[in-house]
């Protein structure tokens, strides 16, 4: 029988009370069952005093621990500015589906922790968010939705916003799985909200699972091994007690690990099913392969062997962001960041064909400007995204992944030339020409180029956009939202675009929508909170 996890939830709030009373971090210890024990999922809780010195490679087994000194790594962001329509008519991206930013920033003020601008990555906080797109109906694999309306932080500039839904997947005819649990169990995992939360994560996941879908258990820390080999996704009690049983210790040979677990998976490969490497680790790699270009170079071969990989990221003060995020990138699957169960259980649970299904592969945008209409315009986001005109059509140009069910946003910031606030007026004048070609009423083109997931020849579509069509009379609730969450990014991030952006106009955005979860408000808390605390004005 399958386990519930509210005694998981109940260690998990008692964590944080811990944390809030000034109890030290890596204070609540994880203690797996015995192989004796009653397999019922309960698992018990032990106070420790962490005394000790942070050893990487000590065996960490039954020792006290204190966690090492900040040594967060991330890429820096430059943010994008505007672009001469005439000068840089073209902007070239890829898709990206990540969400990782939003929960690690969500992290940092929640525990009352510095903000690090170059965690902010507006794309993965705005994307972190469902929106309310339609459904497709003309045969692609998603349907793509436009808005435009007063830019909120710059009233004199247009605020252009593209949407796509992806198709979604019904869980109960999914395809079968072919799943390699790949998880670092060095010493830098040992703290509670490291390898016991991924223990927890896996466990959730695991719940899902069926008797068409195979799972393994891949482990490394100073040496690699094989926990479990090929087994049954229904038999969540063996699968279940070799997540438990695992203890932190010793270094990280993730490299090793990499090639392991990718050979497991080759060897169950499933033909049309569902076959990905899921890497939970805080990417504090020190053995082997670590920086982040030869891990680059590993994941580019490994995934033409067909197999995915996503990556889902623990902790806090060593956390390698920039080696996730490329590892992701780079192996066709998308990064988490997990900080609670509460997040597990969005990523893994209520979101999982997002996250392991892949409905179009290699998605690329190019969306062509009109000088006549738009003067300059800036892409929100996406630095670390941005292609070369010419890799549009270059197939051999790896590009993000849409899993099924997703939802993806991109924003543009538009400084519109005087004939085209002209014909979004809505103004009719005696003396002004009102006939334009059909080309020359256009505001853009978005051009998309996607691959299904098993082929490697893209699929060309383009959508012409007249500013007359986009511009709507009052914000939209999806364009609104997106806006509050952008303007909290700008803030928070220390963006030097963000214009009038401030607490009271987010609480204002949100306002416009009536779309509300629990995602949503939680969002409107921490925006309160990151007041609170002046992070944000």
């Amino acid at each position: 029988m399958k386990k519930s996890i509210t005694l998981a939830l109940v260690i998990a709030m008692l964590s944080g009370l811990m944390t809030a009373c000034g109890a030290k971090e890596g204070a609540l210890n994880y203690t797996a069952p015995a192989d004796n024990a009653d397999n019922s999922g309960r698992q018990s809780v032990q106070m420790i005093a962490p005394e000790a010195e942070y050893s990487d490679s000590a065996d960490m087994a039954g020792s006290s621990y204190a966690e090492p000194p900040y040594q967060e790594e991330y890429h820096g962001v430059v943010e994008s500015g505007f672009m001469n329509t005439l000068q840089n008519p073209l902007s070239t991206f890829s898709a990206d589906v990540d969400t990782a930013s939003y929960a690690n920033v969500r992290r940092m003020i929640q525990n009352g922790e510095y903000v690090n601008p170059d965690a902010v990555r507006l794309e993965e906080m705005i994307n972190y968010f469902n929106y309310d797109y339609p459904e497709p109906s003309d045969g692609a694999p998603f349907s793509v939705t436009t808005e435009m309306y007063d830019c909120p932080w710059n009233s004199e500039n247009q605020l252009f916003l593209v949407g796509l839904q992806a198709e979604k997947l019904d869980l109960s005819s999914r395809p079968p799985m072919n799943l390699v649990f790949l998880i670092d169990v060095s010493g830098s995992m040992y703290s509670s909200d490291k390898l016991p939360l991924a223990q927890q994560a896996v466990n959730m996941l695991a719940e899902q699972l069926s008797a068409d879908d195979r799972i393994s258990i891949v482990t490394y820390s100073g040496k690699e091994e094989v926990v479990l080999e090929g087994a049954s996704g229904n038999d969540y009690e063996t699968i279940s007690k070799a997540v438990n049983n695992l203890v932190a210790g010793g270094a990280t040979a993730g490299e090793r690990g990499i090639v392991m677990a990718y050979e497991i998976a080759q060897k169950y490969f499933i033909e049309g099913g569902n076959n990905r490497v899921l890497l939970a680790t805080d990417g504090d790699l020190n053995v082997g392969l670590s920086s982040e270009e030869e891990l680059k170079q590993l994941i580019t071969e490994k995934r033409e062997t067909g197999v995915n990989l996503s990556v889902l990221g623990f902790g806090t003060g060593n956390l390698k962001d920039d080696r996730l995020e490329a590892l992701a990138d780079n192996g066709n699957g998308n990064y988490s960041y997990i900080d609670s169960l509460l997040e597990a259980q969005k990523v893994l649970v209520r979101e999982m064909g997002g996250t392991l299904f892949t409905v179009a592969k290699d998605v690329k945008f190019q969306t062509e400007f009109n000088p006549e209409m738009v003067e300059s315009y800036r892409l929100i986001g996406y630095e670390n995204r941005t292609l070369n005109a010419e890799d549009f059509n270059d197939d051999s140009v790896d590009a993000g992944e849409i899993g099924a069910g997703h939802t993806v946003t991109a924003l543009y910031e538009l400084v519109l030339t005087d004939k085209a606030k002209l014909a979004t007026s809505n103004i009719e004048l005696k003396y002004q020409p009102s006939e334009d070609t059909p080309i020359e009423s256009e505001l853009m083109t978005i051009s998309m180029r996607y691959k299904a997931p098993d082929d490697d020849t893209s699929q060309l579509r383009e959508y012409p956009i007249k500013a007359t069509d986009c511009r709507t009379s009052q914000m939209g609730k999806n364009l609104a939202f997106a806006s509050a969450v952008t303007e909290f990014g700008m803030l928070v991030g220390q963006r030097s675009y963000a214009g009038t952006s401030s607490y009271e106009q987010i609480v204002d955005l949100c306002g416009k929508t009536d779309v509300q979860d629990s995602y949503r408000a939680e969002f409107m808390e921490l925006a309160k909170l990151a007041k609170s605390q002046g992070v944000i004005n």
